[in-house]
């Protein structure tokens, strides 16, 4: 595949073999069975990979499907508002926002306004840009909207965890906790420990679309997911 055509195209349940090895693309199922081809990522050591999700880059027919089935996973939490992180869980915040029936969503933001408040920020890190030094934001004007209501807090890709874990701690130093944590992808099991140091009941409050797991290298240079 080229690489602008990765997160175009959804493809019938059992399109691609999605087990045993992968060479150029790895192949997500998502709730539906359907499935989606993702770019695999290898890691500085060589031996480890990751599939890729960029969802800002995704057709809209794709982003639309992983809106539907994120939006009906999390329906029965009777959501009030959504509360979006940047930059890429903006993108799937505000979609998952409007099927959910919602007039709008409350979008965090990494650029400081004037009228910001620095005790309502945290550090942020991002797996994807760790040499970049931010801070998550939240415009204290949307405060009202979060407090005392169900909030989804919502990001693309859940990774190693820290993107999420900011957004937990933001929300607390606002005195808001997140009835749900969700995300399309659910990349490996590495946020878990994270999530679980904020509060034993994160790991089983989060949920995802679909699940991807570190790949690893095969003798033959392909890439196979590890064995339980």
């Amino acid at each position: 595949m080229a690489p602008h055509e990765f997160w175009q195209e959804l493809h019938p349940p059992g399109s691609f073999k999605a087990d045993g090895d992968f060479t150029s693309f790895y192949v997500a199922e998502l709730q539906d069975r359907h499935q989606l081809r993702l770019p695999i990522r290898v890691l500085a050591d060589g031996e480890h990979a990751l599939a890729s999700l960029i969802v800002n880059q995704a057709s809209f027919a794709v982003l639309d499907a992983l809106a539907g089935q994120l939006a009906s996973t999390i329906r029965h939490f009777d959501i009030d508002i959504v509360a979006g992180l940047p930059t890429l869980g903006l993108t799937l915040a505000a979609a998952v926002a409007q099927k959910l029936g919602h007039a709008r969503y409350v979008p965090l933001g990494t650029s400081r306004k004037f009228w910001y408040s620095n005790h309502l920020s945290v550090a942020l890190s991002s797996i994807t840009t760790p040499e970049q030094q931010k801070r998550l934001y939240i415009d204290p004007r949307m405060l009202p909207l979060l407090r005392g209501r169900r909030v989804a807090l919502i990001d693309d890709v859940i990774s190693s965890g820290s993107s999420i874990v900011a957004g937990l701690q933001l929300m607390t130093a606002c005195d808001i906790e997140p009835v749900v944590i969700a995300a399309a992808m659910l990349q490996s099991e590495r946020w878990k420990e994270k999530l679980a140091v904020e509060g034993a009941q994160w790991p089983d409050r989060t949920v995802g679309v679909f699940a991807t797991p570190i790949l690893e290298r095969t003798a033959e240079g392909r890439w196979r997911a590890p064995t339980a």
